[in-house]
């Protein structure tokens, strides 16, 4: 039976709005990384049989086929195809389920799944114009903050706790930061114009607490509990998955390091629009064969930090197993790049744990979500 496997995953640091990777152009963000998993895996790069890109505001410097253009000018050999895909916020983790999902039924036996997004540069909605009157007959569409909102009312959910999980999304990742934890997983890119590599994520914040979040004012509603503290940064970074048939792998002699178990994507009430995660967790688990007890980490993207409590409200996990290393409350959510930096993230995580199953499920605009079990080999 055809595997499809992970045999490497990379990804760059992530900046900051306005930060140190805003002056340079997307396709030279994805480049590095296109390079680095076909260096690092010592592959030939003419057996690459597609290279698959999520971004979502895919206008401007992100437009043209960003995928193929950053192929391009990474050296890859232009007769390796490649193509960009728009799932939102699930972008290049659907990246990385189409890139499985070809080597499962034999079309390919090698793909790169990755992703990208300069908020800094492109900013987020600017592809978007007006909506259709079919749609908003039918719909009250709202920004997702507004979303946001409606599950913390729904799920009776405080301000303060949603600040005490921000603080605890802060804390995780500069206790791994601090630690040299995502010092793997990170290439360092040199940023256009600057004089040294960039490595470290920029968002982290190690001064915060409980008193200076309490201070920020809701951003949706003025009696609301969604402020620009208890929800994910605007950021810019790459990212990127070599994918392989077991098989091929084994022929090659490169060593596996995990399997994708189950796949899912579902969609949800596009209103409320962000409780996508609690369907998502649920079928994926039931196509795995496997408990919430069997994931030994578990990655929720932290949106919203409503959406990730509304989450744990209904699935009830063991919460020390999610996010171990922060999520985009800290590190921040560069749209079509997060998938692939979720999925980097959690199988580092699982190799320095020792640990097998791993799960990974993020809500996306419009009623949708997307979510994968990978178990580490």
């Amino acid at each position: 039976m055809t595997e499809a496997v992970i045999v490497d995953a990379v990804r760059t640091a992530i900046g900051r709005k306005r930060g140190s990777l805003s002056g340079t152009h997307p396709a030279d963000l994805l480049a590095p990384v296109l390079t680095h998993l076909v260096k690092n895996s010592g592959i030939d790069p003419n057996w690459l049989d597609d290279i698959v890109t999520g971004c979502v505001t895919m206008t401007g410097e992100q437009g043209g086929n960003i995928g193929r253009l950053s192929a391009l000018g990474a050296g890859i050999p232009p007769q390796v195809p490649a193509h960009s895909l728009n799932r939102m916020c699930g972008s290049s983790q659907q990246a990385l389920h189409s890139a499985a999902q070809a080597i499962l039924s034999c079309d390919m036996d090698m793909v790169i799944a990755c992703g990208v997004e300069n908020m800094s540069r492109i900013p987020m909605g600017s592809d978007i114009g007006s909506f259709s009157r079919g749609l908003t007959d039918k719909y009250s569409i709202v920004p997702q903050g507004f979303s946001a909102e409606m599950i913390a009312e729904k799920w009776n959910i405080e301000r303060a706790e949603l600040d005490e999980f921000s603080l605890a999304s802060h804390e995780r990742a500069a206790k791994a930061a601090d630690s040299s934890a995502f010092e793997r997983e990170i290439l360092p890119i040199r940023p256009t114009g600057a004089a040294a590599d960039f490595s470290a994520d920029e968002g982290i914040r190690r001064d915060t607490s409980l008193e200076k979040l309490a201070t920020l004012r809701p951003s949706f509603r003025a009696d609301g509990v969604v402020t620009a503290g208890n929800s994910s940064q605007i950021s810019d970074g790459a990212a990127g998955l070599l994918l392989m048939s077991r098989h091929k792998a084994e022929q090659l002699g490169i060593r596996p390091r995990a399997r994708v178990v189950a796949r899912v994507v579902v969609g949800e009430d596009p209103v409320m629009m962000l409780t996508g995660v609690i369907p998502a967790t649920r079928k994926v688990l039931q196509k795995a064969g496997l408990s919430m007890n069997e994931i030994d980490v578990f990655e929720v993207n932290e949106a919203f930090a409503s959406v990730v409590a509304a989450w744990q409200r209904e699935l009830h996990p063991d919460m020390k197993k999610v996010n171990p290393r922060g999520g985009a409350i800290a590190l921040g959510h560069p749209l079509g790049a997060s998938g692939a930096r979720i999925t980097t993230t959690l199988l580092h995580e699982l190799e320095d744990m020792d640990g097998r199953y791993g799960l990974q499920v993020m809500c996306i605009g419009f009623g949708m979500a997307t979510a994968t079990v990978i178990e580490r080999l």
